[in-house]
């Protein structure tokens, strides 16, 4: 997969694509990065990218020049590579669109600045807008990072173990579980038992029922776009009413057997 980086700013790029996981993916050609100074093409000698915003306000606005020009020198196929804003506006980055966008071979992210871009590069250049979340950064290159690390996960060869990614958080719907390793008593704090006791049938019961419990304890939304067995169901059921009181975030929530097991 390549993804090429539209920025401002490219030396920020350098300590996270450099270490670990996604300089490992690039050695092994699984995954090229390519930085585009957009300064580079810009229309003046001064290498302005940014200008004042007609009809006033504070603050500049990314010029479209320089942006249209280091797209096209990309020679990109038409329609075929998506090219995204990194934006506060942007719909919400998730495991899902992730995935989604590791499907594709090529991606362009285009790191804003300023007050934002002029318009003209959000409705005739780019073809989907991205935000890692409601507030807003000093530019777009965190968040391209952030981009690039999620959907990187997605490419087949990148991590170690190829389930990995399918074992997330979210993958399911629910959050993961907690997870052990040696020794198994710390500070007389024990692993449960039934990770030691090597019947595998029971281990993954035993993490399902853990994954509902903590998503239900700290992110219980999630559980409404789920569809539960009945087992699963009762267990949750057992959790809420268990519960002190009901906090306002899981109020509406409603657990329902699949057709097969009515």
């Amino acid at each position: 997969m390549r993804i090429d980086v539209l920025t401002l700013f490219p030396a920020m790029f350098a300590g996270p694509l450099e270490t670990s996981i996604l300089k490992r993916a690039q050695q092994r050609g699984l995954l090229e990065i390519v930085l585009h100074a957009i300064r580079d093409y810009a229309m003046d000698r001064h290498q302005m990218t940014d200008d004042l915003p007609y009809g006033g306000g504070v603050g500049m606005v990314m010029k479209p020049e320089p942006v249209f020009n280091a797209v096209e020198s990309l020679g990109l196929p038409d329609g075929r590579t998506p090219i995204i804003l990194l934006s506060p506006q942007g719909r919400l980055l998730t495991h899902r669109v992730a995935k989604e966008l590791a499907a594709h071979e090529r991606l362009v992210l285009i790191c804003g600045h300023y007050e934002g871009f002029d318009e003209r590069i959000r409705e005739h250049l780019a073809t989907d807008e991205l935000s890692i979340g409601d507030y807003v950064l000093t530019g777009g290159e965190l968040a391209a990072m952030v981009v690039i690390d999620a959907v990187a996960r997605w490419v087949p060869g990148v991590l170690g173990d190829a389930e990995s990614a399918e074992r997330d958080s979210f993958s399911e719907g629910l959050l993961e579980g907690p997870h052990y390793t040696r020794p198994a008593d710390f500070r007389g704090w024990s692993v449960p038992s039934v990770l030691l006791s090597g019947n595998h049938a029971a281990i993954a019961a035993w993490r399902r029922r853990e994954a509902l419990r903590r998503t239900f304890r700290r992110r219980p939304a999630l559980l409404r776009n789920l569809t539960l067995i009945e087992e699963e169901a009762a267990f949750v059921r057992e959790l809420a009413s268990a519960a002190s009181e009901p906090r306002p975030d899981e109020e509406g929530i409603s657990y329902e057997a699949t057709s097969d097991e009515r």
